[in-house]
């Protein structure tokens, strides 16, 4: 019990750590924030973060790793629930708004802050979030057929640029239902019409 419990507070602390360093890197910047913010954000001194971090790195790896992984797993509970694609994939668009309107201090630090990470911390989350396009992009053409699986990735990239555009949307918390209005835009930017070469062309001109 007594493990447990000291297993349950560490957790917390680390939790703290990594709220506030969203908070702070969202507002100030990565380079911007030293270890001494970050504690005092946290509510502890700075140094106490060595014992759960080995520096503001790890604390940055750990945020960006554990997004992607938030975003993946929430993927694959969509996908896993064996509804019919296009309920799938509206299930998916809620989840994605949802994730970004209640993470926008994550969302934007992903954003900016990725050349920060290691090599081995930014291979991961490339990864998982190569993992998260691929998982959609099933869905997507199990309901559209009709589009090639590159133009299918194409309007994946940009409807999540739309959707992790929360922090920079003025205006959105006002409306009634903030993840109705962008699940119904990234829906419509999903299912609409395929782009032929040629109106690409025409597009392009």
């Amino acid at each position: 019990m007594t493990s447990t419990w000291r297993a349950t507070a560490k957790a917390d602390r680390r939790q703290r750590y990594l709220d506030a360093a969203a908070e702070r890197f969202a507002a100030r910047g990565y380079a911007g924030v030293g270890i001494e913010e970050l504690g005092a954000a946290a509510g502890v001194s700075g140094p106490a973060l060595y014992r759960h971090f080995r520096g503001k790195e790890d604390v940055l790896a750990e945020l960006l790793v554990r997004a992607s992984e938030r975003l993946l797993d929430g993927a694959a509970e969509a996908v896993g629930r064996g509804a019919d694609p296009s309920t799938t994939l509206a299930d998916l668009v809620a989840f994605h708004a949802d994730f970004a309107l209640a993470e926008r201090d994550v969302i934007r630090v992903q954003d900016r802050e990725l050349p920060h990470l290691s090599e081995e911390a930014s291979r991961r989350v490339r990864s998982l979030q190569r993992r998260y396009v691929e998982t959609w992009a099933d869905v997507l053409v199990a309901v559209r057929p009709d589009l090639p699986r590159t133009e299918a990735v194409v309007r994946l990239h940009a409807v999540f640029g739309l959707l992790n555009a929360t922090p920079t949307t003025p205006g959105l918390e006002a409306m009634p239902d903030p993840v109705g209005l962008l699940s119904a835009m990234a829906l419509a930017a999903l299912l609409g019409a395929p782009v032929s070469p040629a109106g690409a062309t025409r597009a392009a001109e």
